[in-house]
């Protein structure tokens, strides 16, 4: 007979200890380690023979999956054209940001569209589901949508086996689900693990997409086993600023489709609705003639998106100048002020910084540094960027520019828009092919960057 045992495990990483600590050595984190009852597995069930396995060539005819179109544009394009049968989807994000809506919506359009589709919650009954569905003004009688509410994964698999086939899951969340097999709580990187496990293991041998939500830590993290994110086909991240009615849903790994892709929606009374121009709409609130602020031609997989970076540069009062940061990297911003003090000669080391990015908007590209840069200079400076001119490209710590990825793409969005000057790194005249009615003004280094501000100061209103 197996014998129980227990094991101390993080919840927040999923490393094993021999024995409790108020710190994980791991990660660092406080409280977060819990104690579990495991199952040893018998000395006998070890030695079983396995049978060889075939192998195949690298070389073969196999045919591109199957897509399921989601009804969303937005959401296809993300996932790289649809789901794809049998696969696993994993999706975090913040509390309240729109999750459970997001899915809702997603498994209606599949159901009016004639596939049948399944919701199971551990959070919602079907009363609260069926309200949601009714506030949004997705409720139809004829519609092959099922709605359950169970929190034992045990059971869930067993109805993916034996009910209808399915064509799409969504499990509203694994932290919530538990095997009655396992000696732990719901939640636990045990419980978590296995009932993952098992309810991939049911969806691909039925041909069934699940679509698994996960919550997230307070650092924004999807939280439990990083083994999780490994199980699953495509790992997506629901994200934005609950203050601002923009969502973004990106794309952080996918089995079927290029990563980094985003599709933004928009919170509005009726639902999520779907954005698609988002650089028009997250620049039209943009004022005119005030200083610090510069749009900034961004790429998010292969879509440009054109958005404004504020900055504001004020004297300080305090022994250590803070740097306040919002959507883009604060340790980047640090080093670029360090940059263009030591090797540009611009004093702000004793100043506040305030940088942002508007809109609720994230950047993680190095593309930005030129942006932030110049948003910096105008704001010390006092004197406005051109209204019309776009700026991108990477900053290094000689203060020399380095060329970003797919310009054509960056200026080709920002030309539709009406934009008609661009600072970026030099190219060769072969990596860029500027569309018609745009000027590119190139920045080999900061000192560049200055003169070329300096430049366009009479055609900045």
């Amino acid at each position: 007979m197996a014998r129980p045992k227990s094991q101390f495990i993080c919840q927040e990483c999923g490393a094993v200890h021999s024995k409790w600590s108020g710190k994980c050595s791991q990660c660092n984190s406080w409280n977060s380690i819990t104690e579990e009852t495991v199952t040893a597995t018998p000395g006998a069930a070890g030695k079983a023979k396995g049978s060889q396995i075939n192998m195949h060539k690298l070389v073969g005819e196999t045919a591109p999956p199957p897509r399921l179109s989601t009804g969303i544009p937005e959401m296809d394009r993300v996932l790289g054209g649809g789901l794809v049968p049998g696969s696993a989807t994993l999706i975090g994000g913040d509390p309240g940001i729109g999750k459970s809506t997001l899915l809702l919506q997603t498994l209606c359009k599949m159901a009016m569209a004639g596939q049948d589709a399944a919701y199971f919650s551990g959070e919602e009954s079907v009363e609260q589901i069926r309200m949601r569905g009714s506030r949004l003004g997705l409720a139809a009688n004829d519609m092959p949508l099922g709605l359950a509410t169970s929190t034992n994964a045990a059971d869930i698999t067993a109805s993916l086996y034996t009910a209808q086939p399915v064509a799409v899951a969504v499990i509203d969340s694994i932290q919530t689900m538990f095997l009655p097999s396992i000696e732990s709580s719901p939640g636990t990187v045990s419980q978590v693990r296995a009932s993952a496990f098992e309810l991939i293991r049911a969806a691909k041998a039925k041909g069934a997409a699940i679509i698994i939500v996960g919550h997230v830590t307070k650092d924004g993290a999807i939280a439990g086993p990083k083994v999780l994110e490994h199980m699953v086909d495509t790992v997506l991240h629901f994200e934005g600023d609950r203050s601002h009615h923009f969502r973004i849903l990106r794309c952080i790994k996918n089995r079927f489709g290029p990563t980094d892709e985003i599709g933004v929606f928009e919170m509005k009374g009726h639902g999520l609705a779907e954005v698609a121009n988002p650089s028009e709409l997250f620049l039209a609130d943009r004022q005119d003639n005030v200083s610090g602020a510069v749009v900034f031609a961004g790429l998010e997989g292969t879509r440009p998106i054109l958005v404004e970076i504020q900055a504001l540069v004020a004297p300080s009062t305090m022994a250590n100048p803070r740097r306040n940061v919002v959507g883009w990297d604060q340790g980047r911003l640090s080093m670029l002020a360090a940059v263009l003090e030591a090797r540009g000669g611009i004093p702000l080391s004793g100043r506040d910084i305030f940088l942002n990015v508007a809109g609720g908007v994230k950047i993680t590209e190095p593309a930005a540094d030129l942006a932030v840069a110049a948003a910096l200079l105008s704001s010390m400076s006092d004197l406005p960027c051109p209204r019309s001119c776009v700026v991108f490209g990477e900053v290094g710590l000689a203060a020399e520019t380095r060329r970003v990825a797919h310009p054509d793409l960056r200026l080709k969005e920002a030309a539709k828009l009406g934009f008609d000057q661009a600072i970026l790194p030099p190219a060769k005249a072969k990596d860029i092919s500027a569309p018609d009615g745009i000027a590119l003004n190139y920045a080999s280094d900061l000192n560049q960057l200055i003169a070329t501000l300096g430049g366009m100061k009479d055609n900045s209103l």
